[in-house]
């Protein structure tokens, strides 16, 4: 294992033993269990469904087959893909969140999650999905492996399908956003520890519509903004994948 991908494997696997669902979604009033499970499960059917009707609307809609759900964490967005797809495979590198994830599945087995701790997806073959699905996943990874994500989305996923690709495009103009930018990594990584209290640190950069568009052999049909906070401007990308 790369040793940049072995150290995201035991951050996240710390943050999923202790905080699975507050790392998941991090809200400083959740903090030491503060999500219920239904809320947390509603929270991503407060974005899959509107995602889901925005490809609708781009004309992007695939088969309702088979989705990835990449970087699945406690499958609270894999429970909502579930509700429009036959068969969710949710995957991560994080036993411990998977745990979770199993533990909160409401799918009826119809989600099957995956441990990965690989810098590819060669576990699937080619074409295999009609939907790969990812939101704020890739900028915890070092880019160097996020990138090769990316180029893994757009072999495992067939034709005449698509692709939805949330990342942060750029940092924000606030103080916070600032520090993202400019402060060296090791060094905002222990402010997490010491100063916020994370479990472990949770590294983060951006990820440019041209970078992405660089790396995808296939067109962006929409780049929507939405939620961004006082950090990061973050961009919902809607791929269409070629028959």
């Amino acid at each position: 294992m790369p040793v940049g991908l072995e150290q995201v494997r035991r951050d996240w696997t710390r943050l999923g033993s202790t905080e699975p669902l507050w790392a998941v979604c991090v809200d400083p009033d959740k903090r030491d269990g503060g999500w219920n499970d239904d809320e947390f499960l509603a929270s991503g059917r407060a974005e899959i469904d509107p995602a889901i009707s925005r490809l609708d609307e781009l004309g992007l809609a695939p088969e309702r087959g088979r989705v990835l759900d990449f970087g699945c964490g406690a499958g609270r967005l894999s429970n909502a893909l579930a509700a429009h797809f036959g068969q969710v495979v949710g995957v991560d590198i994080s036993a411990p969140m998977l745990d979770e994830a199993r533990r909160l599945d409401r799918s009826g087995g119809r989600i099957e999650f995956v441990l990965n701790e690989r810098p590819d997806l060669s576990r699937f073959e080619d074409d295999s999905f009609d939907l790969v699905y990812t939101d704020l996943v890739l900028q915890h990874l070092p880019t160097d492996l996020a990138e090769g994500y990316l180029r893994e989305f757009a072999r495992v996923v067939r034709p005449g399908g698509a692709l939805v690709v949330g990342v942060p495009e750029s940092e924000r103009r606030t103080f916070k956003g600032l520090v993202f930018r400019y402060v060296p990594w090791p060094l905002v990584a222990l402010a997490q520890r010491v100063i916020l209290r994370y479990p472990a640190p949770m590294r983060m950069h951006t990820l440019s519509t041209e970078r992405i568009s660089q790396l995808l052999p296939h067109r962006i049909a929409a780049s929507d903004e939405y939620w961004g906070g006082d950090h990061w401007r973050h961009l919902r990308h809607y791929v269409e994948v070629g028959a």
